[in-house]
């Protein structure tokens, strides 16, 4: 009669901790990742850094400009992750950006910026592709926009390359929904540019940006719109 050959009890020993061990290689990088990982890529405030007097007047025409630097253009936003075990941040950000500001007499007559939001990019490849499809809808809606809708004084900005405030008021445009905001942006006149930015808060529940049921994550209703804008007169 034949007898099963039995695997010595060391070596089963050490298949167990093998088998673990290569379990644990595999998960431990998504747990990082899940409470400890990127955060994105995020449009910042202004740097003063290399700001300088204005040399021109703050009333003109100013457009959009993709010069590259501290202060550079760039729009995106600010995701809120309800995690089990935290409160994660994620943000994301282009410099697809383009628009037009008309300031006559020291106020802003007239103004509308424009973000290509197809091409938000955090620092996660996969995250980017289910934000954009599943999320913002880009396919659909690739354009998000921020008209001025009331005058703001911008004659009181500093001429020294200081940071000074102006309240803008306007229709902000996500996903094809339209609503009015208001908010206090930061402002530096600097050269013959002028830049702006500042976070906008939003509900995303505001503009119809739903999120689809994850395991383990939440996006919270509440998140910011990030904004810089760097303009330079043209006329």
């Amino acid at each position: 009669m034949n007898r099963q050959r039995q695997i010595p009890k060391p070596l089963l020993i050490f298949a167990f901790i093998f088998i673990v061990a290569l379990a644990a290689l595999a998960i431990v990088p998504v747990i990082y990742a899940l409470l400890f990982g990127d955060h994105g890529v995020k449009t910042e405030g202004i740097s003063t850094d290399n700001a300088r007097a204005a040399t021109t007047d703050v009333d003109g025409t100013w457009v959009v400009s993709d010069k590259l630097g501290p202060n550079q253009t760039s729009a995106g936003f600010t995701f809120f992750e309800i995690l089990p075990a935290e409160k994660k941040v994620t943000s994301g950000s282009t410099r697809a950006v383009d628009g037009e500001v008309v300031v006559e007499a020291g106020t802003v007559a007239a103004g509308e910026i424009t973000v290509d939001m197809a091409t938000v990019t955090t620092d996660n490849d996969r995250r980017d592709v289910n934000v954009r499809r599943s999320i913002l809808n880009t396919d659909e809606y690739p354009k998000a926009t921020f008209s001025l809708t009331e005058p703001a004084d911008v004659s009181q900005l500093p001429e020294d390359g200081s940071v000074g405030t102006v309240e803008l008021t306007g229709d902000l445009t996500i996903r094809g929904e339209t609503n009015s905001v208001t908010h206090e942006f930061e402002a530096v006149r600097s050269g013959d540019h002028l830049v702006v930015a500042g976070d906008i808060p939003i509900s995303r529940s505001d503009f119809g940006v739903e999120t689809p049921e994850l395991v383990a994550a939440k996006i919270a209703d509440e998140g910011e719109i990030n904004i810089k804008l760097n303009l330079e007169k043209v006329r």
